[in-house]
């Protein structure tokens, strides 16, 4: 630690109600703080300028002292870092908080970190994340055991109606399991994995997801029309979504060859990107699309034949995005996907 402070925080940042404290990004010394950093972490300012890193960091944690202050030291030289971190307060109690580094407008290149309180956040995500898994799991078994009893009352069946219920309950069951895929769709785009998006060439992100629903489906015909190039930012969500849209334009076909036409251009009122689903099959039921966007209490005549929908809807906005449809009397749908637009990667600078 400097024998002497020689830096100190604003005043103006007392009145904040985050956490703020000033590094020296060659000890890790914290040099000055606020009173809401004081508050947080349960140590005085003057305590604080005498403790190490890893006195106030959970030792269960994984990250180390020294991954902190290499982060303090890429941010004194102009890289800024979001990270989060397991704080152990001077009472013992154990809490998680997020920190954005960045290099103080000062010569003596201190490091400002903001630090904010987000254990409940993080509680609740481990809950939700325990709610996707027992929902996940239990469909799953519930099906296979509907399953297998349906197989047993099929072949023991001694009377045309009895087989025909078993077939029923078999196809429901199937139907059952297929949900978990669906959720874990949905528990894909509640997260909003950013760190796993990258923006690509629209055209040739589409392609790829074509390419592997047509060797699913190889009677299928998709067409892909590019009108401009543009570029987005994907991740595995926005594959889910065009893949459950081909997918519902196929199965949906009352031909044995189904034709889908993508097109890829700027919507002429935003000029977001516009990712264009057309078919030729029967018109999805308005109540089915209503059923995304309210609401209300879902019923048996109101639920629509499944949540692909939802999916799609979810992992869209996860995005930034929009999902809309538009029905085409007398045959016809058409799905879009509206994106923001992005600055392609290779662009000079």
């Amino acid at each position: 630690m400097p024998d002497s402070i020689t830096s100190k925080l604003s005043t103006e940042y007392e009145n904040l109600h985050i956490g703020i404290a000033l590094y020296d990004p060659e000890s890790g010394t914290i040099l000055d703080a606020n009173e809401r950093l004081e508050s947080l972490f349960g140590y005085a300012t003057a305590e604080l300028r005498e403790l190490s890193i890893e006195t106030y960091s959970a030792n269960t944690y994984s990250l180390s002292e020294a991954d902190f202050i290499d982060r303090l030291r890429t941010s004194a030289a102009g890289s800024s870092h979001q990270f989060s971190w397991r704080v152990k307060r001077a009472d013992g109690e154990l809490i998680w908080v997020q920190i954005q580094l960045s290099q103080t407008s000062d010569d003596d290149e201190y490091v400002l970190a903001e630090i904010r309180d987000v254990t409940e956040d993080y509680n609740t995500g481990h809950r939700e994340e325990l709610f996707w898994r027992i929902l996940r799991h239990n469909l799953r078994n519930k099906a296979n055991t509907l399953m297998g009893y349906s197989e047993f009352v099929t072949v023991n069946a001694e009377t045309d109606e009895l087989s025909d219920a078993a077939e029923k309950i078999e196809s429901c069951a199937t139907e059952l399991g297929t949900l978990t895929e669906s959720i874990k769709q949905i528990q894909y785009a509640v997260e909003q994995a950013d760190s796993q998006r990258i923006t690509r060439d629209a055209t040739t992100a589409v392609r790829e997801i074509i390419d592997e629903v047509t060797a699913t489906y190889p009677s299928a015909e998709i067409s892909l029309e590019e009108r401009e190039q543009m570029w987005v930012t994907v991740d595995e969500g926005f594959r889910y979504a065009l893949t459950q849209a081909l997918e519902n334009a196929i199965v949906h076909s009352e031909t044995e060859a189904p034709v889908v036409t993508v097109v890829i251009g700027p919507s002429p009122n935003t000029g977001r990107v516009e990712i264009r689903i057309q078919d030729r099959n029967p018109l999805i039921s308005e109540t089915e699309i209503e059923s995304i966007y309210t609401r209300n209490e879902v019923t048996n005549t109101s639920h629509g034949s499944g949540v692909g929908l939802f999916v799609m809807k979810w992992c869209i906005e996860s995005l930034g995005g929009e999902l809309t449809f538009e029905r085409r009397a007398p045959r016809g749908n058409t799905v879009y996907f509206y994106l923001p637009p992005q600055e392609s990667p290779h662009r000079s600078s």
